[in-house]
C-alpha cells in the first residue's frame, strides 16, 4: 500500500520560490491502479521522487507498506519496482546477468534466481535473448526486460513513469498486460502520463494534478461526475482554462498541455531537477 499524505515541495528557481508539489495526499491500495496525470510541470514526477525516498518533502510524508521514506529508504526502495521509459540497462551485461545483479542487490536467494527467470521469460517471453548483450536489444525487448528487472525481486508496489513512451503499439500493448498482470497478483500500482487516453485504459482510479495540486480523485465515474466532463482531455482542458483565469496567466490551455507531442517532462524520478 502507498500512502501521501499533505506532501508538499518546493524549489527556489531564479531566485524565486516555486511550489511544485501542494499539500496532495492519496492511498493506493494492492491491486489498484492509480492514475497520477496531469500536464508538463504539474508535480507528478516530483511527487514519484518523494515517494521513492530520492527527494525529501519539505512538509508531509510518504509511506511505502508502513515504512516512512525518509526514514526507512532501505526499506521502502526494497519493496518497490520502478519502470520508466528511459531507465538505464547496464549495456556491457547480458540480460541474464542483468536480471541476476538485481536480484543479488535486492537481496534475492540465489537459489531462487533461476526460478524467478523463468517465470519472467513465461511473462515477457525475454528467453531468446536473456545470453545477449542489452547494448543489442531493439527497443521493444529493452523494455521486457526493464519491466522483468522491475519485477525480479516480487516488491508490492509499483511505480511506472511515463512506461509507453518511444514504443509502438505492440510494445504498449506489452505494458498494458504487464499492469493487468501485476495488479492481478495484488499489487499497488501508480502510473503517471500525460497520455490520457491510455490511462484511461488502464487505470482503476486517478489523481488530476495541475500547478503542484490534486485538483480532482476518483474513479473515471466520479471524475466526470464532478467535472461534469466526459473525456480526461475535455476535464484537463477545462481545468487548466479554469485555473488560467484565477491566476490571470496569458499562456493558453493549448500551449500549456500538447497531447500531440511525446516532449514530456523529466522521466526518471533520478533526473536532476523538478517537473
Amino acid at each position: 500500500m502507498i500512502t501521501v499524505k499533505q506532501l508538499t515541495k518546493s524549489f527556489q528557481t531564479d531566485g524565486q520560490e516555486i511550489l511544485a508539489v501542494d499539500q496532495i495526499s492519496f492511498r493506493v491500495l494492492p491491486g489498484e491502479v492509480y492514475g497520477l496525470l496531469g500536464p508538463n510541470g504539474a508535480g507528478k514526477t516530483t511527487t514519484l521522487r518523494m515517494i521513492l525516498g530520492l527527494l525529501p518533502a519539505d512538509s508531509g510524508y510518504a509511506e511505502v507498506e508502513g515504512f516512512r521514506t525518509t526514514v526507512h529508504s532501505n526499506e521502502v526502495k526494497a519493496r518497490i519496482g520502478f519502470v520508466s521509459a528511459n531507465t538505464g540497462l547496464y549495456q556491457w551485461l547480458s540480460v541474464r546477468e542483468l536480471l541476476h545483479f538485481f536480484a543479488d542487490l535486492y537481496g534475492v536467494p540465489q537459489a531462487e534466481v533461476g526460478d524467478r527467470i523463468e517465470r519472467l521469460d513465461e511473462l515477457f517471453s525475454i528467453g531468446q535473448f536473456l545470453n545477449q548483450r542489452c547494448s543489442t536489444l531493439s527497443t521493444g525487448q529493452r523494455q521486457r526486460v526493464t519491466l522483468a528487472r522491475a519485477l525480479i525481486h516480487d516488491p508490492p508496489v509499483m511505480l511506472l513513469d511515463e512506461p509507453t513512451l518511444g514504443l509502438d503499439v505492440v510494445g504498449s500493448q506489452v505494458v498494458f498486460e504487464y499492469i493487468q498482470h501485476v495488479r492481478e497478483i495484488g499489487k499497488a500500482i501508480i502510473v503517471c502520463t500525460h497520455r490520457l487516453e491510455q490511462a484511461e485504459r488502464i487505470c482503476t482510479r486517478f489523481g488530476l494534478m495541475h500547478l503542484g495540486r490534486l485538483a480532482y480523485e476518483g474513479t473515471l465515474d466520479e471524475v466526470r461526475e464532478k467535472t461534469k466532463c466526459h473525456s480526461l482531455v475535455d476535464i484537463f482542458l477545462g481545468l487548466i482554462e479554469r485555473d488560467e483565469k484565477t491566476l490571470g496567466e496569458s499562456t493558453t490551455a493549448g500551449d500549456q498541455f500538447n497531447m500531440a507531442t511525446d516532449h514530456i517532462e523529466p522521466d526518471s524520478p533520478e533526473a536532476s531537477g523538478h517537473d
